[in-house]
């Protein structure tokens, strides 16, 4: 990098497209369950170096509304793997400093363990860094949910911010930067009305083997970038 380059500011807000864990079983000859387990693994190990570079927000995508439509042993692992995920955070909520909340419909999960994702978001809500888990959640079904929110309390004509308090991300600010794994370029459905300033880092890379100098060298990336915001 030339010394006299200007780098731009820290990303406030990340959000990740975690993909390519079934590919990561697939090259291992195990089943995509094994490549979820190892992705949560990674998961762990960007939040905490996330963290240490004082990373305000994060959002992750754990589970698209269309996941549903993926074997269902595959989505009964999945559903396992929040449960332990659940009972980690019951146990060490402090541990990890973050305010936790779980973006999409929560409905379909079941009473109990709905409970227990409210419970959770309550007991981290005084935390100032925010950790947000994208789980049933779709892009387009996040803006569908604030149209009927809006117009269910009667209103007729509403304003950008008054829309944005009614999607599930509300409260946050939007995306600075989104990093999509796996090696795929597009933005399956999420964070649809969020990220249309977002700078997008797309690699090769395999969600279970993204590590902290992947994560450094897409923030290297992005504040190399200008963003301009439609000017000039």
């Amino acid at each position: 990098m030339d010394k006299t380059t200007e780098l731009g500011p820290m990303p406030n807000h990340i959000a990740f497209i975690m993909d390519g864990n079934g590919r990561w079983a697939k090259k291992r000859n195990m089943p995509r369950e094994y490549g979820h387990r190892f992705g949560v693994k990674a998961l762990q190990r960007i939040l905490s170096h996330a963290e240490k570079l004082n990373v305000s927000y994060l959002t992750f995508y754990a589970f698209s509304t269309e996941n549903w439509k993926r074997p269902q042993k595959e989505v009964d692992s999945i559903l396992k793997l929040l449960d332990q995920y659940l009972s980690e955070c019951e146990k060490n909520a402090e541990k990890y400093r973050f305010c936790i909340r779980f973006l999409g419909d929560k409905t379909p999960f079941g009473e109990k363990r709905m409970k227990r994702m409210c419970a959770l978001e309550a007991r981290t809500a005084a935390h100032s860094r925010v950790l947000q888990i994208a789980f049933n959640y779709g892009g387009r079904d996040d803006i569908l949910h604030a149209c009927n929110r809006l117009t269910s309390s009667g209103a007729r004509e509403v304003t950008a911010e008054q829309f944005e308090e009614a999607l599930y991300t509300h409260g946050a600010p939007d995306p600075d930067l989104l990093i999509r794994t796996g090696g795929d370029y597009r933005i399956s459905n999420f964070l649809l009305w969020q990220i249309a300033y977002a700078e997008l880092y797309f690699t090769d890379t395999l969600w279970p083997d993204f590590r902290p100098e992947d994560l450094d060298a897409a923030i290297a990336d992005f504040r190399l970038r200008k963003r301009r915001y439609g000017g000039v």
